[in-house]
């Protein structure tokens, strides 16, 4: 585990203050816009961190790391809204027997995975049914 520093702490706070994902460079514009001096690349290796720790979720989207806070310790899977980013946590247990199931089937063992569904939110939906209609 890496130390923590101030400017990690920094990031780790901005990060749990965002509501979906964000890109670091999304993440510093805002910390500087509150007057935060983290540099960029510090932002970046502190977000990294923070995923291989378990303290944040990642994922690549057309190319780009995304990343927010999470609940540490659980194995979870990502509702994400394509639209605004907004991000649910969903319960695991359907998807990690669905991975068991699979994987013996097939003749492999220790299965592991990562699950992101991608849709739109609520209000993304309503907003393009109204946008479109």
């Amino acid at each position: 585990m890496k130390r923590n520093t101030w400017q990690r702490e920094a990031v780790r706070e901005a990060l749990g203050d965002t509501a979906g994902f964000v890109s670091a460079q999304s993440l510093h514009q805002t910390m500087r816009e509150q007057g935060s001096e983290v540099g960029l690349a510090t932002v970046y290796r502190a977000l990294a961190d923070l995923a291989t720790e378990g303290d944040a979720d990642s994922l690549q989207q057309e190319g780009e790391s995304l990343y927010r806070a999470c609940t540490p310790g659980r194995h979870h899977h990502h509702l994400i809204c394509r639209r605004c980013g907004r991000a649910v946590e969903i319960e695991a247990d359907p998807v990690e027997t669905w991975a068991r199931e699979v994987a013996a089937a097939n003749g492999f063992t220790e299965p592991e995975h990562v699950v992101d569904v991608f849709g739109y939110c609520a209000e993304c939906s309503a907003a393009r049914a109204s946008s479109t209609g």
